[in-house]
């Protein structure tokens, strides 16, 4: 235990690092039970759609464990013998522990009542609640549905995600408990009953109270975070401050949660009772834009003084760094970005743009970062590694890469 009430933000660095899982020497190779452990640790993966580099929910694993077979996701995640993680909505949609299933029922009672949940789910309910009801009862009678299996689809809507009328009365019943997934068919989304997918214990577990949950949540986000203020743990499954500012005092009383002063913070912070504070990290990983040690950008900042914005959604000219840009996590710091694309087709690993930052000596960083890009591209099934000449970092990579600096950069690749 750190029995501190103040720590430098050199330590608190540290600490997030270890709680995050980046303090222990990588597995060679990792199996399912490592897997299972981290997932634990982290208490969530988010999933997001994008797949110009790899599924989000892939890559905090890669960034801890290394090359672990992508496939022991799979198989926690949607293979009934081996299942020991659920599709909900934590920090936005995730996979969790079944564990942790009762700790969320307050969420899909919400959700049921209309409450917290997307406007046009919402009007779904209330406009085809009949509807509703007879897909439950198809799925019951037929098994697991996708949306693209539904007879009568109903008709598209017109905007950008485009959700048909079924998709969005299939989402309705996944965000009120009433259906979970059963798999992934090319990354679609399959229902089914919960009972018929998740373990029996899962659904047989005691349900605590709305309160009694948010403390739980509130506690592995704090074992996760290691270090953190009141914000950085609500945001990790995206609690609101009515509920959790009242649950974080609770914690603080019970002696749960220990408040701390983190040099050059202005809000107070929080230490979980069994952080640790190793002498180093010795960390060299790519982390994803949805990485739970980066994903509260303000925190991000805090720590590194690492200002990040995905960019996915601005328009290509306005991009500062690119279109998938990932975190070089050397040592203790965040020490440069790259914009990556899996080019399956041709084998390459393309490194569209690659910076450093401010005060980082290129020629310091780009050895380990071209090492761990060589690494992620083999775990990847990719042939090679392919540095584009643009961005501060870009010339010196290549160099160390063996490849002349001398061209001029094509047009920006999306």
């Amino acid at each position: 235990m750190i029995r501190r009430t103040e720590i430098s933000l050199a330590e608190a660095r540290r600490i997030a690092l270890a709680a995050q899982g980046f303090a222990e020497s990588r597995p060679d190779p990792a199996d399912a039970a490592q897997l299972k452990r981290l997932t634990r640790r982290l208490g969530l993966l988010q999933i997001d759609s994008v797949n110009v580099l790899v599924r989000a929910h892939y890559m905090p694993g890669f960034s801890r464990l290394g090359a672990y077979p992508a496939a022991l996701l799979d198989q926690a995640a949607y293979d009934g013998r081996r299942r020991h993680l659920f599709e909900y909505w934590g920090h936005e949609a995730s996979l969790l522990p079944v564990e942790h299933y009762p700790l969320f029922r307050w969420r899909m009672e919400a959700a049921e009542r209309l409450e917290n949940i997307w406007d046009g789910i919402a009007r779904s309910k209330r406009e085809q609640a009949g509807y509703i009801e007879r897909l439950l009862e198809e799925i019951r009678a037929r098994g697991p549905l996708a949306a693209s299996d539904l007879e009568q689809e109903g008709s598209r809507s017109s905007a950008w995600w485009g959700w048909s009328e079924g998709k969005r009365a299939l989402e309705y019943l996944f965000w009120s408990g009433r259906l979970t997934t059963a798999t992934r068919r090319n990354f679609e989304r399959v229902y089914d009953l919960p009972e018929r997918v998740l373990p029996k214990s899962a659904l047989a577990a005691a349900v605590p109270e709305k309160s009694e949950a948010q403390r739980q949540l509130l506690l592995i986000a704090a074992r996760a975070l290691g270090v953190a203020t009141e914000p950085d743990l609500r945001d990790y499954f995206r609690l609101k401050p009515a509920d959790s500012q009242p649950r974080l005092a609770e914690l603080v009383e019970a002696g749960l949660l220990l408040p701390v002063t983190v040099r050059g913070w202005t809000q107070p912070a929080y230490l979980h009772p069994d952080a640790r504070l190793p002498r180093r990290i010795e960390a060299r990983t790519l982390l994803s834009p949805f990485d739970p040690l980066i994903w509260e950008r303000t925190r991000t900042e805090r720590l590194w003084g690492f200002r990040y914005r995905i960019e996915i959604y601005t328009p290509a000219p306005k991009r500062q760094y690119g279109y998938y840009v990932l975190p070089f996590l050397f040592g203790e710091a965040l020490v440069g970005r790259v914009d990556l694309k899996a080019d399956r087709a041709e084998g390459v690993l393309r490194v569209l743009a690659s910076h450093v930052e401010p005060g980082v000596e290129a020629d310091q960083a780009a050895p380990a970062l071209l090492e761990a890009l060589c690494g992620l591209a083999r775990w990847l099934g990719l042939e090679r590694v392919e540095v584009v000449p643009r961005g501060d970092l870009a010339e010196t990579l290549r160099r160390h890469h063996g490849v002349p600096s001398d061209t001029r950069a094509p047009p920006l690749v999306e």
